[in-house]
């Protein structure tokens, strides 16, 4: 499928888009596009690829989706995008909303138009476990991102645009884990929000597993949902201490602004017609039109017996499980190396 075709990926200096560039790098595919506001990051990104072989596939466009016309500069002649630019800290979207809406609203609904305007094939958008029953300004700009997908879905039928959503994703920027190891090297306790919180945990590669699960089986509009494992962020915390040998003091911090104890990846509002893919949900796009007087009349009887699917109630991992997939993660392995 992506064979000789361009594929754009926004904020493709992040944890995810670096990730699917190693995936795409050594494949047949035409040009990977690299598009990011950060200079340094693609400088970066730059040198690590200079001497690669395939590294001439790889194209830089600085820009922002902020602004429709940098898309637009950047978009041309391109098949497919993953659009993962976004502001996914908890913490300082609630201290600055409307950085988020600007990024993570506007800036999709921007990206959207642009590539229906480019005849681009198929856009697959990047969303999170903290879009469903969100309580947080970075949860709402991204169950807005959402409702702007299935919306944009419906006004073309020449582009097909999907979403995913996936949970907290291992060692990605940011994250949890890269924080306990550097307390750990340092000696110092390692902080925990609440023991007893629950987090759904997945790798980078899993992430893009997602996504090319949603490009190759998505239909416009759908939300493709990953069924992830989760675990207690005591038992994570145990797992990353065991890993490096080490028996730090723990200090637990309070829960942060805007997070929650436990994270929803499916709600019992989606289960009504949640399709259930194995590893996988499908929540279709709900293709109703606005004419709603006929639902006065007439409603849907019919309802999936699915249940919300939440860090809670999906597969609990304990201590031996968390640390074997921890050292399977190539960012562990290179700490343990030094």
């Amino acid at each position: 499928m992506f064979k000789n075709k361009t594929l754009m990926i926004t904020g493709g200096t992040g944890s995810f888009g670096t990730t699917a560039l190693n995936r795409f790098i050594d494949t047949d595919i035409g040009e990977v596009r690299i598009f990011s506001r950060d200079e340094k990051k693609q400088d970066d990104l730059r040198r690590m690829y200079q001497r690669h072989s395939n590294g001439y596939k790889i194209k830089y466009y600085l820009g922002d989706v902020r602004e429709q016309s940098s898309i637009r500069n950047a978009i041309s002649g391109v098949d497919y995008v993953f659009h993962a630019a976004a502001l996914k800290q908890v913490p300082s979207c609630e201290f600055f909303p409307m950085e988020a809406v600007k990024t993570n609203v506007i800036g999709t609904d921007n990206m959207l138009a642009a590539a229906i305007d480019a005849g681009v094939e198929k856009v697959i958008c990047l969303s999170t476990d903290k879009a469903a029953y969100p309580v947080n300004a970075m949860g709402t700009s991204k169950a807005m991102m959402e409702k702007i997908v299935v919306a944009k879905s419906r006004t073309t039928d020449k582009t097909t645009i999907c979403c995913t959503r996936y949970g907290n994703v291992m060692c990605s920027r940011g994250s949890v884990i890269p924080v306990f190891i550097e307390q750990i090297k340092a000696g110092k306790p390692l902080t925990l929000t609440n023991p007893a919180m629950t987090r759904f945990m997945m790798s980078l590669d899993e992430a893009v597993e997602l996504v090319l699960f949603a490009f190759e089986n998505a239909s416009p509009g759908d939300i493709m949902v990953h069924k992830a494992p989760s675990c207690t962020i005591e038992t994570l915390a145990a797992a990353v201490s065991e890993i490096f040998g080490a028996s730090p003091d723990i200090e637990t911090i309070g829960i942060r602004h805007g997070e929650k104890m436990y994270e929803t990846l499916l709600t019992n509002e989606e289960c009504a017609d949640a399709i259930d893919m194995g590893n996988f949900y499908r929540v279709p796009c709900d293709k109703r039109d606005m004419n709603y007087d006929k639902y006065f009349i007439k409603g849907d009887a019919d309802r999936n017996l699915l249940k919300e699917f939440n860090s809670n109630n999906t597969e609990i991992l304990n201590i031996e499980q968390m640390k074997e997939i921890l050292l399977k993660l190539e960012y562990i392995q290179n700490e343990l190396r030094g």
